[in-house]
């Protein structure tokens, strides 16, 4: 575990999420200082999403991948509260329509990808193919693939790192997010949400259905994520169990990774500023 409170996979060494705490180091006992800090960092990345859209020549790319009930939606919420929505989209992957399972399995994200200059959230994404459908590769029937031998999840691991290549080449900062919580911290917040009248709405069968292949999702994502880092495409993840944590853990790791980049105002022509001072001159 890393200083900043997460763990971060840059290497396909072998993997076991049962050894990798669902705690921080470290949090923050005081509302305020919680609220302080996240605060912070809103404002850097307000700061660094102007710059991006300035910029114009690269994306962000931010995935985030977790158990029911791990805190995506809310940390999304949180964490990018600061943002301006012009600049940034949030696409929740679903159950695929019958026009999605029609088309390859990247298909679907492809298509949503944020446009250079703004930032892109994915909650869930292409992932599950290689998450929800090794747990119940019964789903894979419903894409009508060709006949697979036992080589087909390797090639669909190498499929998901030559896209992201790919991306990365064309511009695009990809940041993979693991909210990483316990069996026993699930089976609260989902009875919670049971306890809760403001919270039933959120309640589904699969949720609670979902939790008997829990040592099957674990055994994915080990894998997953073993098979699909890169130097480019690090895994982050995240302890989940304390929401507020996770959430400042989440902002940081988006500092980090916008300070990178490197980005930069573009820098006039010769020819633009003498318009500009034209145009100024005009205006007066």
């Amino acid at each position: 575990m890393e200083k900043k409170n997460y763990l971060e996979i840059t290497s396909s060494r072998r993997l076991k999420l049962a050894s990798v705490s669902t705690h921080p180091k470290s949090k923050c006992l005081l509302d305020n200082e919680y609220k302080t800090l996240l605060r912070s960092n809103h404002v850097r990345l307000e700061e660094y999403q102007t710059l991006l859209y300035a910029n114009h020549g690269q994306a962000m790319l931010i995935i985030f991948q977790g158990m029911d009930s791990a805190g995506k939606d809310g940390a999304i919420k949180h964490v990018m509260s600061g943002v301006n929505p012009q600049g940034c989209s949030v696409i929740s992957f679903k159950q695929p329509t019958s026009q999605e399972l029609a088309h390859d399995f990247l298909w679907r994200a492809n298509r949503v990808l944020p446009a250079r200059g703004q930032i892109g959230i994915f909650n869930r994404s292409y992932y599950e193919e290689a998450l929800i459908t090794r747990v119940h590769p019964e789903l894979l029937e419903k894409e009508k693939l060709p006949k697979q031998d036992r080589s087909f999840w390797k090639f669909r691991y190498r499929d998901i790192v030559h896209y992201e290549k790919y991306l990365h080449r064309q511009g695009y900062e990809i940041v993979k997010i693991f909210i990483h919580i316990s069996k026993n911290e699930q089976k609260r917040r989902l009875l919670d949400r049971f306890n809760n009248p403001k919270k039933l709405w959120k309640i589904s069968e699969g949720d609670v259905h979902e939790r008997s292949y829990w040592k099957d999702y674990q055994t994915a994502y080990e894998e997953c994520i073993r098979h699909t880092v890169s130097k480019s495409s690090p895994w982050c993840i995240v302890p989940g169990d304390d929401k507020e944590s996770a959430r400042l853990i989440i902002s940081q790791i988006l500092v980090d990774r916008f300070e990178k980049m490197k980005l930069k105002y573009p820098e006039l022509s010769r020819n633009e500023k003498s318009k500009l001072k034209k145009l100024k001159t005009l205006l007066k």
